[in-house]
């Protein structure tokens, strides 16, 4: 994978307890559709492949980057990967509503991108779904509750915060 100094993969020991706590909420993750609106190294989305899901979308936006995605994706046979290159809010608004079960979101802590890509995760968020999102703080319920959202998990290594978010109940 390219080298960029932006790129911050989620720390192993992140992956594994996401992955825990996705193994307890869901009895299989083999009929998930998954999507990775800031890839970067797919290495969420990739793991989520490798634990059989139906389907992973990775979005991805620097051109090294994506390339690189395609060629694991070349070289592992993940025929159920999909990379798209392209800015994640404009692939994301041409995505159909309720299409996907599980969204990563990881966007740069630098910019101020979480808040509107949890805006857009909830209208690509089917019935029951879960958004995972990695930020520099904790996110704060308030904020969540003004975009529908709650959290189920939270968890930090580092100076990573971790959360498992479900869109509120009616």
């Amino acid at each position: 994978m390219a080298d960029k100094p932006e790129l911050r993969p989620s720390p192993d020991r992140v992956r594994e307890t996401l992955f825990n706590w996705l193994a307890h909420l869901h009895s299989g993750l083999e009929e998930l559709r998954g999507l990775d609106l800031f890839a970067g190294t797919g290495a969420l989305g990739f793991e989520l492949a490798s634990r059989g899901a139906r389907s992973v979308l990775l979005v991805e936006r620097d051109p090294d980057l994506a390339r690189g995605l395609d060629a694991l994706r070349e070289r592992l046979g993940a025929a159920e990967v999909e990379v798209v290159r392209g800015d994640a809010f404009d692939v994301g608004r041409r995505l159909p509503p309720a299409a996907f079960d599980l969204i990563f979101l990881d966007p740069p802590f630098g910019a101020p991108l979480l808040r509107p890509a949890l805006e857009l995760a909830r209208t690509l968020l089917a019935p029951g779904g879960i958004v995972y999102a990695e930020a520099p703080a904790a996110l704060v319920e308030n904020d969540l509750q003004t975009l529908g959202l709650v959290q189920i998990r939270h968890g930090r290594a580092g100076r990573v915060h971790f959360h498992l978010l479900r869109l509120q109940q009616s």
